[in-house]
């Protein structure tokens, strides 16, 4: 497991034991066991957790689709077949279309930065809270933003023109409406199955994080990919249903809620922490990195400019509030 932040580290030292019933939670997600998403942030949430309440709260872990598919993450946590389970924005685009905004290819390079300023806006009471979870009846207690996905391919990548007519992995609109600008051809791929996709030539290419390519085994179907450049990202969330929390005792609720705060920020600093050893394993495996043409730097950088103007115009049409999420967003990175 990854080393913890000294504010997780704190809290499992300073908090003492609440007074509550035995209570065992059930926590799902559709990672690969030993997952870097799971050890940098539900693994801390729990064992944070149990530590707070002095044993009294343990979990059940149903890691790798065990309950369900990516896509059935917030039903599970809807219907109480999970207490918590990793929500991915993109996956469950249908009912949680405005937590895309931290998809998109916005100003920043990190996953710090991006889950600062999400997590502004995602915790009880932030504008995305208030605009999506409450009423699909959830709460988030933890997030992850990666950091901007880079496109890795099958075949050479010249430069963007060579993308043109690819089929390419992605999910989630924002990611969509960039691959469409370059000519690409998107194709909707939860992350577990990507690595059948690329291995039969279902896709050509994927936008895909870096930390995610050894954990699925992808390498070996991987020839090219790019590097310093912004395909959008990947919004993630540990999520219990509003009910499910209201039954717990009131320390049991302060020592998730301190938990998840924790295991955010732990989250974020050990993804970006391990980016450098991550590209270089990559490499190890045969895979060539490579820099576009400044042109060509250009050109993406102006294409992906409009995408969030247009992402949010496109909600604002549905009666959304993708303007006022947008601008919470933007204004959060700007506070970072």
């Amino acid at each position: 497991m990854r080393k913890t932040t000294t504010a997780l580290a704190a809290l499992l030292l300073t908090t003492t034991a609440v007074s509550a019933q035995d209570i065992t939670l059930r926590l799902a997600d559709s990672l690969p066991v030993g997952h870097y998403m799971t050890t940098g942030v539900a693994e801390p949430l729990m064992e944070a957790t149990t530590e707070a309440t002095g044993g009294a709260v343990a979990f059940e872990h149903f890691p790798a689709q065990q309950l369900g598919k990516a896509k059935d993450m917030l039903s599970l946590v809807q219907s109480g077949v999970a207490d918590i389970a990793y929500v991915g924005a993109s996956y469950s685009a249908d009912k949680l279309p405005l937590s895309s905004v931290g998809e998109l290819p916005e100003a920043f390079t990190n996953s710090c930065e991006g889950t600062k300023a999400f997590w502004e806006i995602a915790k009880p009471g932030g504008a995305l809270d208030v605009a999506e979870y409450q009423e699909q009846g959830v709460r988030a207690l933890a997030v992850l933003v990666l950091p901007p996905y880079q496109l890795f391919a099958s075949k050479e990548i010249t430069g963007l023109d060579s993308i043109n007519g690819w089929k390419v992995r992605v999910t989630g609109a924002p990611k969509i409406a960039g691959v469409k600008k370059l000519g690409g051809v998107p194709v909707a791929v939860p992350g577990p199955e990507t690595r059948e996709a690329l291995s039969r030539g279902t896709v050509d290419a994927i936008a895909f994080p870096i930390g995610s390519i050894k954990p699925y085994d992808l390498a070996p179907h991987i020839k090219t990919a790019t590097q310093g450049t912004n395909f959008g990202a990947f919004v993630a969330t540990w999520m219990i249903s509003q009910s499910k929390y209201d039954e717990l005792p009131e320390d049991v609720q302060q020592a998730l809620t301190e938990a998840g705060a924790a295991a955010t920020l732990n989250g974020c600093e050990a993804t970006d922490a391990s980016a450098d050893a991550d590209k270089a394993f990559v490499a190890e495996q045969g895979v060539t990195f490579v820099d576009l043409p400044e042109a060509d730097q250009a050109k993406l950088a102006d294409m992906m400019s409009n995408v969030g103007d247009e992402w949010a115009a496109e909600l604002d049409g549905r009666g959304k509030k993708g303007s006022e999420i947008l601008a919470a967003f933007r204004n959060a990175l700007g506070a970072m």
